[in-house]
């Protein structure tokens, strides 16, 4: 329970419990020393005054001297006879209760014969009562101090990390331009921390920067030759060919298309969010899902699926048209891969849309997986890397959408997006 804890609050623990610890003993240890002392001192006494009673006063055969408070027992004189209550006591000094009266007890034996003296300790009781209240209320202070102080001392103590935490948390540590954080700190553990972190930043920020390089050169380098071959494809579906060479003119230019679509998907992408252009909302969901039900549903005619686009509420959102339209058209691509008989259903809510096939289905415990990169289902279809479903997870998570995914082997799949319309 202790180690859930904000750290300050475990520093003031620690110190608070040091304190009670060290003060408790030492509050227990003057308790100690003063009956120890009380008993050395009291047996003394009494041993002496025993022992001038005995020889100048009972051996002479006069009353014993004592004072008010002191009494005097002896079993071998009947007018000084021992009361019941003081019986059985232990030779030496003993210390008596009765009710709110304390009595000190000296016994000695001489000759077989028993001899007390019985002192009232009210007032010295008294004054220990006194004492050991005085031991409490230091103990009870000393808490109190180590509690003002632990939290003071804390406080002190984790101002640093305090800093650094907040420093960390409230600025875009991956921007380029942020400043380093050790210099803020002196060569402590807290500047050792500092200096960690902006070593790792560093690297992590050389990481994004070369994927990002890399997929914007790709993706910049990759739209030359595809405008070839789209062109290409143009060119040759004007041309007098055969029906299969037609067929596979247009299957090249779907692919073109396709390659098209991801490049662009892929620039964005590797854009940062700062850029807002790059992620206006220029497309409504009726429109895109338009135009891609016009291009996998004759795929899935072709295939003796029965697809089906239908909308059960009106939505009137604006989205990103690229990233939209890569969502969607993976999605639909995996219903046509995994579905061989029965339909696929391309239905638009407000402020989201569902695919539903009758294909084979995704295991329940493969359902977090299959949103990984190069994670494909148990019944791999199509010439796929396993990148389409992680491609959607990660636009998802850019634009702040949520995909969620119902599956049973052999009861088909329904993929659900729920969109946030760009500003």
């Amino acid at each position: 329970m202790l180690a859930k804890q904000p750290f300050e609050r475990r520093i003031l623990i620690a110190f608070v419990l040091m304190t009670v610890v060290v003060s408790g003993l030492f509050s227990l240890s003057i308790v100690a020393v003063v009956h120890f002392i009380e008993e050395h001192l009291v047996s003394q006494e009494l041993s002496r005054e025993l022992s001038e009673t005995l020889r100048e006063d009972i051996s002479q055969g006069h009353a014993p001297r004592l004072d008010s408070s002191t009494r005097f027992f002896s079993s071998a004189h009947p007018e000084y006879a021992i009361p019941q209550a003081y019986e059985g006591l232990r030779e030496g000094f003993n210390e008596l209760f009765s009710g709110d009266e304390a009595y000190y007890v000296y016994v000695q034996q001489i000759n077989g014969q028993t001899y007390m003296l019985v002192e009232d300790q009210e007032e010295f009781e008294a004054r220990e009562n006194a004492l050991f209240n005085v031991v409490l209320a230091g103990f009870l202070l000393t808490v109190l101090a180590a509690w003002g102080l632990g939290l003071i001392t804390a406080r002190k103590v984790m101002a640093p990390v305090t800093r650094l935490a907040q420093q960390v948390r409230h600025r875009d540590q991956l921007h380029p331009l942020a400043p380093p954080l050790a210099p803020d700190y002196p060569d402590d553990e807290i500047g050792q921390l500092a200096a960690a972190f902006d070593s790792t930043l560093g690297q992590v920020r050389q990481s994004l920067e070369r994927e990002r390089l890399f997929t914007s050169d790709v993706s910049h380098e990759l739209r030359t030759p595809l405008m070839v071959i789209a062109s290409s494809c143009e060119l040759l579906a004007e041309a007098p060919l055969a029906p299969r060479e037609k067929e596979q003119v247009a299957r090249i230019a779907r692919a073109c298309e396709e390659m098209r679509e991801l490049v662009q998907t892929f620039l964005q992408l590797a854009r940062d969010k700062s850029n807002a252009a790059a992620f206006v909302g220029d497309r409504s969901l009726a429109s895109v899902a338009e135009e891609q039900a016009t291009r996998w549903g004759a795929l899935m005619q072709e295939k003796g699926l029965d697809f089906q686009m239908r909308i059960e509420g009106q939505d009137e959102g604006q989205y990103n048209a690229t990233f939209l339209a890569t969502v969607m058209a993976n999605l639909l691509r995996n219903a046509l891969h995994y579905t061989e008989r029965g339909s696929v259903r391309l239905i638009l809510e407000r402020g989201a849309f569902r695919i539903e096939d009758s294909g084979a289905g995704i295991p329940v415990e493969q359902h977090e997986q299959i949103f990984q990169p190069f994670v494909r289902g148990p019944q791999a279809r199509g010439e796929g890397l396993g990148l389409g479903l992680s491609l959607v997870k990660r636009i998802c998570t850019k634009q702040g959408w949520k995909v969620s995914l119902q599956s049973e082997p052999g009861g088909g799949t329904r993929f659900r997006v729920e969109l946030a319309a760009a500003s």
